[in-house]
């Protein structure tokens, strides 16, 4: 069952967030078939349209190829069109659709969230802390972003609200140490998770990249299996800088699924087809807002159609 079945609020913020995205793809493909006929140069138009929109070379061109399917010289409604376009999408991005797993029998089950500086990794960690404590799991939260004062705060502060245990340490103590200690507290309270945030890092900078390989090294010291997820967090506003994030994050710390985030701030929410396309990584939550209930489980057809402008 789609999200949006389950809560008609959530498909309503999607489409809301994703109403700057939906301009640049089924709109603006919809607007090209309006006033003529179907022909290879329109098609070329179609493709180099969602190029621009950053679904990718790949999807693009398969979504050109099965809107000239059959229908050359013949005029077509824009509402089949962005049909094609959400069906194709959809295909792009069903594989990748998985939901996190926790596994109760690694307990803690150690989630390690990266990213790039501004992401929002400290925000998605503090709202799955609260998704974890509402199922009743026992959750601690590892202020590892030691760089920013900031970040250690706001992890307090979810700490909280959320009913979880949090270590933290001064701005500027060891990262890799403190993640160290949190796996310790967390098995020695029995409890089921430890979320650890991270400092933003840019993936062009060697040293800092350097460090993130230090704390998974570290958490392996503490739990050989760990960590057990890597969530990269990905902001969407970012556009095809996201491919090269992936690519290095993946490399460093052995991203295991992703995060988008800021999809109501963007026109470039169809990077996210790209990165499916490209790296078949399963894409565990999504983003639309700030809110505690704005990050929800990805679903295939539900972006698909926000994507291509459906209702």
């Amino acid at each position: 069952m789609s999200d949006s079945t389950q809560n008609p609020g959530w498909w309503q913020r999607l489409r809301g967030g994703l109403e700057r995205t939906s301009a640049s793809v089924g709109d603006a493909i919809s607007d090209l078939v309006v006033k003529r006929k179907l022909d290879a140069a329109m098609l070329d138009e179609i493709e180099d349209t969602l190029i621009r929109a950053d679904l990718g070379g790949e999807v693009a061109a398969r979504i050109a190829a099965a809107v000239g399917d059959g229908r050359y010289d013949k005029a077509i409604a824009p509402a089949e069109v962005k049909a094609i376009a959400a069906a194709e999408i959809e295909k792009a991005l069903a594989p990748v659709a998985i939901p996190l797993a926790i596994n109760a029998e690694k307990k803690p089950f150690v989630i390690l969230v990266v990213g790039v500086n501004g992401s929002g990794k400290t925000t998605t960690i503090g709202k799955l802390a609260a998704k974890f404590s509402m199922e009743g799991k026992k959750v601690v939260l590892a202020a590892g972003d030691t760089f920013r004062a900031a970040a250690i705060d706001q992890l307090k502060v979810w700490g909280g609200r959320t009913r979880s245990e949090v270590i933290a340490r001064e701005p500027g103590a060891d990262a890799a140490g403190l993640v160290f200690d949190a796996i310790a507290s967390a098995k020695a309270h029995g409890a089921d998770i430890v979320l650890a945030d991270t400092a933003g890092r840019l993936q062009n900078r060697a040293e800092l990249m350097d460090e993130l390989e230090k704390i998974v090294r570290v958490i392996r010291k503490a739990d050989a299996s760990a960590p057990h997820a890597v969530l990269l967090v990905l902001d969407a506003t970012v556009g095809q800088n996201a491919l090269s994030q992936v690519e290095a994050f993946l490399k460093t710390a052995g991203v295991t699924g992703l995060v988008m985030t800021k999809l109501d701030s963007t026109a470039r929410g169809g990077i996210l087809v790209a990165i499916a396309e490209k790296f078949k990584l399963p894409v565990h939550f999504i983003g639309v807002g700030e809110g505690i209930d704005d990050l929800s489980p990805f679903t295939a057809r539900d972006f698909a159609r926000a994507v291509a402008g459906l209702n």
